[in-house]
C-alpha cells in the first residue's frame, strides 16, 4: 500500500466500514444461547452485566465505537471539511462513536423487559447509575446517529458528491427515522406497562440501519476523493 493511499480515502473507509460490521455484532443472537427474545428485548440487553455473553457484547460496542470515532477524526483532521451539513455529518459520526464506545462502559445490570425484577427495581431507582446513565447515554448515541445520517446525506445530494450515499441515503434515512418513531413509542408503551410493542425488532432494524448507512458512506468515500 503506498503512502499516497494511506493519505486518501481508504483509512477513513476501512475504519468506518470495521465499525460498521462489528457493531452488527449483536445478530450474533441468531447463534449463541442468549434467553433474550429479539423481538420484545432492548439490544443493549444483550450486554447487560448479569447477562452470560455480556462482556462480549459490551467488547464489540467498544470497539465498533472506536472505530467510528477514529473514522471520523480522521477525517476531520486530513480533510478540514468547512462546509455546514459536512462538518455537521462528521462531526455526528464523531459523537455517535465517542457516545457508543462510552455506553459500552456503562451497561444495563440486568434485562429489564426479560426480568420483572429488573424493571421493578429500576422503576424504583434501585439499579446501578451505570445502569441510570445508560438510557441517556444510548438516547445521545442514537441522537448523533441520526443527526449523523440526515447530515451527510443531506451534503452527498446538494454537493454532488458520494454517489452510493447521494442514491441510497434518502431510503435509509426514511427508514430510521420511522424505525426510530417505533422504538421510542415501544418504549413509552413498555414503560407504562402496555406491553412492548416488538420494542426489540423496532430497535433491532434501528441499529442495524446505521451500520448499513456507515456501510455505504464507507464505500462511498473510498470511491471518490473525501471533499469537503
Amino acid at each position: 500500500m503506498s503512502f499516497e493511499l494511506l493519505r486518501g480515502t481508504r483509512p477513513v473507509a476501512a475504519l468506518l466500514a470495521f465499525g460498521a460490521v462489528t457493531y452488527t455484532a449483536w445478530a450474533l443472537e441468531a447463534v449463541l444461547v442468549t434467553g433474550l427474545d429479539p423481538a420484545r428485548t432492548y439490544v443493549s440487553e444483550l450486554a447487560a452485566a448479569d447477562q452470560p455473553r455480556g462482556g462480549l457484547f459490551r467488547a464489540t460496542d467498544l470497539i465498533a465505537g472506536l472505530l467510528v470515532l477514529a473514522g471520523a477524526l480522521w477525517a476531520f483532521v486530513r480533510y478540514r471539511p468547512r462546509r455546514l451539513w459536512t462538518v455537521t455529518g462528521w462531526a455526528g459520526i464523531a459523537f455517535f462513536g465517542a457516545v457508543t464506545a462510552a455506553d459500552s462502559r456503562l451497561p444495563l445490570s440486568c434485562a429489564p423487559t426479560a426480568d420483572p425484577q429488573c424493571a421493578a427495581r429500576e422503576a424504583a431507582g434501585l439499579v446501578p447509575v451505570t445502569h441510570a446513565a445508560h438510557s441517556w447515554s444510548s438516547s445521545l448515541a442514537t441522537t448523533g446517529a441520526v443527526v449523523a445520517m440526515v447530515a451527510l446525506t443531506l451534503a452527498a445530494r446538494r454537493y454532488g458528491r458520494w454517489a452510493p450515499l447521494a442514491r441510497t441515503g434518502p431510503v435509509i434515512v426514511t427508514v430510521e427515522l420511522l424505525a426510530t418513531v417505533w422504538t421510542l413509542a415501544a418504549i413509552a408503551a413498555f414503560e407504562a406497562g402496555q406491553g412492548t410493542w416488538l420494542l426489540g425488532t423496532g430497535q433491532r432494524i434501528q441499529v442495524l440501519l446505521v451500520a448499513v448507512w456507515l456501510a455505504v458512506l464507507a464505500l462511498s468515500v473510498a470511491r471518490e476523493k473525501l471533499y469537503e
